[in-house]
């Protein structure tokens, strides 16, 4: 199937790594001009080089701290810069600290704010000028099984990441009329150091140990094993696409089975 990104410029957060980098790397498969962006430019640059040499594609790496307004319109700018415009928006960022209700501090509550909510916020609110130049554009959110179902030693997650789903159905609307699609992807568990420090990014090569180690948490996943970062990316290139141009507002788990919400 052609999903039509030949060309399109895709800026994608939080990428030098995991599920982020797994999204870029999709998206440039299929031919998109991608912009990846991380605070710690080694990674950063290591990514980029990936991609490059399994895609072909253009790839830009910005690096920039992604909690503060100035690192973000910085990427969005530099993406404007290079490629003329932004098409795809993949918001991305790191989670929030585990932690419990009654241990969390008003600055974890506001550092997470920064993280989560603001993140998505001005990410959205820097490309939308581009997209709207163009009448077509594509919003896709990596958010967070905590969206559905709450995370257990997560409160941050599960006090804010539901107020991402409600925003983006309160403003779809309005970017629909522009020809704008936004949609959300809660991931579950996959094969990432976010999981386990000893992961690389993928599945294909899992040292026994580690795997043994993953083993009691991949048997309370009903497929019975964790996600291979790749298997998301591909869903985010295709709510990029031409062909998911009738779908926005929605929201999507990728968990194998994990959620149990009916909603």
């Amino acid at each position: 199937m052609d999903l039509g990104l030949d060309g399109k410029v895709a800026l994608v957060a939080a990428s030098s790594r995991g599920l982020g980098k797994a999204s870029a790397l999709a998206l440039a498969r299929e031919g998109a001009r991608v912009t990846i962006c991380a605070r710690t430019e080694a990674d950063l640059e290591a990514a980029a080089e990936e991609i490059r040499r399994e895609t072909h594609a253009e790839v830009l790496a910005v690096p920039a701290d992604l909690t503060s307004e100035e690192g973000i319109r910085s990427v969005v700018t530099a993406t404007v810069e290079r490629f003329g415009g932004v098409d795809v928006l993949v918001d991305n960022s790191g989670g929030p600290q585990r932690g419990k209700f009654p241990d969390l501090t008003d600055d974890d509550w506001r550092q997470a704010f920064e993280v989560v909510t603001l993140n998505f916020v001005r990410f959205v609110r820097e490309v939308l000028p581009h997209m709207r130049e163009k009448r077509w554009g594509r919003v896709i959110g990596i958010q967070s099984s905590s969206v559905k179902e709450p995370v257990e030693y997560i409160d941050l997650s599960n006090g804010l990441r539901p107020g991402i789903a409600g925003l983006m159905k309160a403003i779809m609307p309005d970017l629909a009329k522009d020809g704008i699609t936004i949609n959300l992807v809660l991931p579950g568990m996959f094969l990432t150091s976010r999981i386990h420090p000893g992961l690389a990014d993928g599945a294909a090569h899992i040292d026994k140990t580690v795997e043994e180690q993953l083993a009691p948490l991949a048997a309370t996943i009903p497929l019975g094993r964790l996600g291979d970062p790749i298997e998301l990316g591909y869903l985010v290139a295709f709510l990029a696409s031409e062909q998911a141009s009738y779908i926005t507002g929605a929201v999507y788990q990728v968990d194998g089975g994990k959620i149990r919400s009916n909603v």
